[in-house]
């Protein structure tokens, strides 16, 4: 069983960043592909990023690719989101997700594990 808890969501103006961390419980971390989803209202939840196990794949979803960087520390158990050059379309609740999956998944149905979601808004 693996729990998974984001922090590091809030309000910020277009062209500003933040950083999103999801903190995992578990003794097997390094063997979960670690990924961001994002939901906004009224729309199908979306992939975001996702690095692999031991952090040598990772991959974007074109709409952050240049912007987003996600990383993992496997010793503290912790996958991050580094959200650069934030625009409005980013708002949205962003989840992080483990996958037993190999490689670098990037379909919700590939993911064992959800995070309960940390509200991201990015004002014009």
């Amino acid at each position: 069983q693996v729990q998974l808890v984001e922090s590091g969501g809030g309000l910020v103006q277009a062209g500003g960043s933040l950083r999103l961390s999801c903190a995992a419980s578990g003794r097997t971390f390094s063997g979960y592909a670690m990924g961001w989803f994002r939901q906004a209202p009224g729309i199908e939840r979306e992939f975001v990023a996702v690095i692999s196990g031991n952090g040598g794949r990772k991959y974007y979803a074109d709409s952050v690719k240049g912007r987003f960087t996600i990383s993992r520390d496997n010793g503290k158990k912790t996958v991050y989101l580094q959200m650069n050059s934030l625009k409005p379309e980013d708002t949205a609740v962003y989840y992080c997700a483990a996958s037993r999956r190999g490689g670098v998944p990037t379909k919700t149905n590939d993911y064992d594990y959800w995070g309960q979601g940390t509200q991201v808004t990015v004002s014009s």
